[in-house]
């Protein structure tokens, strides 16, 4: 506001003056006389007056004998001292805006000794400065026919019309004048003409000095509805505390991070500051720092204090439970060797073939622009093991095959690992899902992830600049050049529509003649089959493809399945999208090969593509090792999955297998002969040494019907129902064990299980991949369980999340709970699952993460992190993952973090590990473990 400007009119509406201008501010004595004669004669004002003065005095001196909650704190200073303590930060606050502000100026008759403040009277007087000999005429019950003539005659003016206050703004004020004058008389308050000599004013004649303004006075207006905050104890009382340390880890991130901020420089000069004038002492008392100890330990317990014992007894009870089902988890982990240092090949004597390239440029061989991918693979130059004669193995009766150590072990039925049964899979089972129904799990849980969301909250407020500023100071870094890996995507659905649609046309122009099918007892060309469909090469377009996800697919599973078929006909998809056909997959091998291509050129993106067996036949594995091989689909950016879809009961119907026992049979029998005598299947040895892991996909929405208390072993399995989820995991996970340890015990690379989970249908499929697998994909319905989700945060569960995919199946993306379960600290990751059905563009990786970053308001740093968490959970050597992320990469925490390679500040990792920390220390403070 202009200094010449007014404010805006006093009033009845309005309730508050703001301070005109001294140099366009009337002078008072000029204004005209203005008589509040509406209510009545002056005779019965006064009445009126003297009526509320003994009715208020009344009223206070019982609220003074039992004063209401928000006085009750006032009763205890008995110390005039202690009543000039109480600080009213409103007033405050508009005390230092009124000095911030050029625009007001104090006004007053500086030769009559008057100050003003920022927002005082017209008279110059500061707000509830009353006069001593105002108050007393106050509370006189005496008649003054000279105030009366004073105050109310036309011989001069009273303060209302000087002021431009109404009689009843006036009123108001002495009102509340009076009631601190009964409360400071209370407790032998000073007197009232103490104000004008307070210390800390410059003179008794001068302007109130900041001192004066800041000073902590009862003649200040307080906000009522609020009580005062402690009082000052004195420097020699005060009791000081040793403040308490953060944690080792975060003091280390902090000096790195403010290490690397000192050595910073800028061209800009830094503006100067003003120094904020400190605020007056405040003493220790008490429980002074009950919330600081609570930001720390997320408890409000003191030292020598006692909580609760029902609390107590009831978080005990919480806390062994959920320490009971870590413990069954644990128990499932480390019994099929899944855990990352069980694996031989992330030892430093693993050879990876071919190796990966050198990190230099200039130690790069000279690139040959005829080269393809795959050009470096000689199968030749592969080492293929010969038998192992002191290992046997054998399928017993519940369809679990057994690995025993020698014939005499084989007799007496003594393998080399126990699996657990089936039996006992079902109890562990069971007795979860219980926990994870019960009531007061369900609070426990979802308490506790919301404390862990409003942590990070609180966090990412106070530290998002620090974070960018430290990521600004990493030279070479950025979003674009750190390893992210797309942990969860279908090898037949790599490519884009675009893409496949080129390809076809390309096919039809240059091999027409080439046969590629046969149906019908004959043999079809290219040419033939799209001259069946009555199409040519010009009618196809995007459209006619049809391939892309839309709003036709929303729980519709079986209609999203057809989207894999090219112009809806199934033949499309057998000559272009599969590795076992007419052709012997030789189209899909060409389209892969260009789809790596433009991976290696990205050089930061890598993939775990998902590649089919079925277990219809034994020879599945052969055929599909001699694709990869023959085809030399071999590339740095790329590992391969195992997907089993769950399609017993197609097969049982086509008349393929007789029973469930045939399909364990077919898919798990060829893995044990390799592993036992590698030249029996030589390409599926070398292909099996870049295989990470086995997957379980189709359609979770399918009812799991549980018609038997007991399920019957595979082998009785031969009804055409298809089991349930939970009872195909436990062969994938059973029969996996056993394979395990018999190649750990060749040194060969051992293998995990990542299956599709939670992605729609019974949350009982969480619980199951809770103990049998290493991480899952989807896991949206987590959403659902709390006490599930609060597991998967304690063991750091990876989740492949898609939330692409799952806004065209499931779930739309603005209720995904991704950015949920990342604020919580779950071990989450971004993947595309299907480019060909939802992505548009060449890079579907970098299209999931922009689109995220766009919708969630991800920074930098979150996709850092999240490009970080998918090198984790990969499956790629440790070797690789040393050069990604830093040498010590599988260390917790910022002791684990290069923030040169990730891009992730250390603090964000410190925070992430503490808080993690916590919730283990709280778990081990109830259950009475040291």
């Amino acid at each position: 506001m202009k200094p010449s400007e007014n404010s805006s009119k006093t009033g009845p509406e309005n309730g508050s003056r703001t301070l005109k201008s001294s140099a366009t501010m009337p002078n008072p004595s000029t204004l005209p006389v203005s008589i509040p004669n509406d209510n009545g004669s002056a005779a019965q004002l006064r009445a009126k007056r003297r009526s509320r003065s003994r009715s208020l005095t009344r009223d206070m001196t019982m609220d003074i004998e039992n004063p209401p909650r928000a006085f009750s704190h006032l009763s205890s200073y008995r110390n005039p001292s202690d009543m000039h303590s109480l600080e009213f930060p409103e007033v405050e606050e508009e005390a230092a805006d009124c000095e911030d502000d050029d625009s007001l100026e104090v006004t007053g008759d500086m030769s009559k000794g008057k100050t003003g403040t920022g927002t005082g009277t017209g008279t110059g007087e500061p707000i509830g400065a009353i006069h001593s000999h105002e108050l007393n005429h106050f509370f006189s019950d005496e008649d003054d026919d000279e105030d009366d003539e004073a105050e109310f005659g036309t011989g001069a003016q009273s303060r209302a019309s000087t002021t431009h206050y109404s009689l009843a703004d006036e009123i108001n004020m002495q009102e509340l004048a009076a009631k601190c004058q009964v409360l400071s008389t209370h407790n032998s308050m000073a007197s009232f003409s103490d104000v004008a000599k307070t210390p800390g004013s410059d003179s008794e004649t001068d302007i109130p000095s900041k001192k004066l303004l800041r000073r902590k006075s009862s003649f200040i207006k307080p906000e009522l509805a609020r009580p005062p905050p402690p009082p000052v104890i004195p420097e020699e009382e005060i009791e000081h505390e040793a403040p308490e340390p953060h944690s080792p880890l975060y003091e280390k991130a902090r000096t790195f991070s403010m290490a690397e901020g000192s050595a910073a420089t800028t061209t800009t000069p830094t503006p100067s500051v003003p120094p904020t004038p400190k605020p007056h002492p405040v003493g220790r008392i008490p429980g002074y720092n009950r919330f600081e100890k609570q930001s720390n330990e997320g408890n409000f317990v003191h030292d020598g204090e006692v909580e609760d014992p029902s609390i107590v007894a009831e978080l005990r009870n919480m806390y062994s439970k959920v320490r009971i089902c870590l413990k069954k988890r644990r128990m499932f982990q480390t019994l099929s060797l899944q855990a990352e240092e069980d694996n031989p090949k992330n030892q430093n004597s693993w050879k990876v073939y071919p190796p990966p390239p050198p990190p230099s440029w200039e130690a790069r061989k000279p690139v040959n622009p005829d080269d393809s991918v795959g050009d470096d693979f000689d199968f030749s130059s592969c080492e293929i093991p010969g038998p192992a004669e002191d290992l046997l193995f054998k399928e017993d009766d519940s369809s679990v095959f057994q690995v025993y150590s020698s014939v005499a072990m084989m007799e007496k039925n003594e393998p080399i690992i126990a699996v657990p049964t089936l039996r006992d899979y079902y109890i562990d089972l069971d007795e979860i899902i219980g926990i994870s129904s019960e009531g007061p799990a369900k609070s426990f849980a979802f308490r506790r992830l919301q404390y862990l969301e409003a942590k990070w909250n609180l966090y990412s407020l106070l530290n998002e600049y620090h974070e960018t500023a430290d990521s600004k100071r990493n030279p070479h870094r950025d979003f674009y050049n750190v390893r992210k890996v797309d942990t969860h995507v279908h090898h037949s659905a790599c490519m884009n529509q675009k893409h496949l649609l080129r390809f076809i046309k390309y096919k039809m122009k240059k091999n027409p003649d080439e046969i590629v099918i046969f149906r019908d007892g004959r043999e079809l060309t290219l040419s033939e089959v799209f001259e069946s469909l009555n199409l040519t090469a010009y009618d196809l377009s995007i459209d006619t493809l049809d391939m892309h996800a839309h709003k036709d697919t929303f729980h519709r599973f079986d209609k999203f399945n057809l989207k894999y078929n090219p112009i809806g006909e199934s033949r499309l998809r057998e000559i272009f999208l599969k590795t076992d056909n007419y052709i012997q997959g030789r189209y899909l091998a060409e389209l892969t090969k260009e789809v790596l291509e433009d991976l290696e050129q990205s050089k930061y993106q890598m993939m775990e593509y998902r590649i089919s067996i079925y277990g219809r036949h034994p020879g599945e594995w052969d055929k599909l090792a001699a694709w990869v091989i023959d085809n030399k689909l071999f590339s740095h950016n790329v590992r391969w999955l195992i997907q089993v879809p769950r399609l017993y009961d197609v097969y049982k119907m086509g008349g393929i297998v007789e029973s469930f026992a045939e399909v364990v049979r077919n898919i798990f029998e060829p893995l044990f002969e390799v592993t036992r005598d590698p030249s029996s299947h030589p390409k599926l040895h070398v292909f099996l040494q870049r295989v990470v892991g086995f997957d379980s996909v189709d359609d979770e929405s399918k009812v799991d019907r549980r018609i038997h208390r007991k399920f019957p072993i595979p082998r009785l399995w031969d009804s055409s129902q298809n089991p349930p989820y939970s009872y195909y995991l436990y062969y994938l996970f059973a029969n996996m064990t056993s394979l395990n340890h018999m190649r750990q015990r060749r040194g060969f690379n051992t293998f995990v299980l990542r299956p599709h989970c939670g992605e729609a249908g019974d949350p009982e499929h969480l619980v199951a991949a809770f103990l049998t697998s290493q991480a899952i994909n989807h896991g949206i319905l987590l959403r659902k369980v709390p006490f599930i989700q609060y597991l998967f945060y304690l063991d750091q569960i990876g989740i492949a999340m898609s939330p692409l995919s799952n806004n065209a199946l499931f779930l739309t993306y603005d209720k995904n709970p991704f950015y949920s379960y990342f604020k919580r600290g779950l071990n989450v990751s971004l993947s595309t699952d299907d480019p060909l059905q939802f992505a548009y563009t060449r890079e579907p990786l970098i299209e999931e993460y922009s689109i995220a970053a766009q919708i969630y308001k991800l920074s930098n740093v979150d996709m850092c992190e999240l490009a970080r968490n998918s090198v984790l959970q990969s499956g790629y050597e440790s070797e690789i993952k040393r050069h990604w992320l830093g040498e010590r990469y599988d260390l917790s925490g910022p002791d684990g973090n290069e923030i040169e390679k990730t891009n992730v500040p250390n603090i964000r990792l410190s925070f992430r590990y503490e808080t993690f920390q916590h919730e283990f220390e709280l778990m081990d403070h109830y259950c009475g473990v040291e």
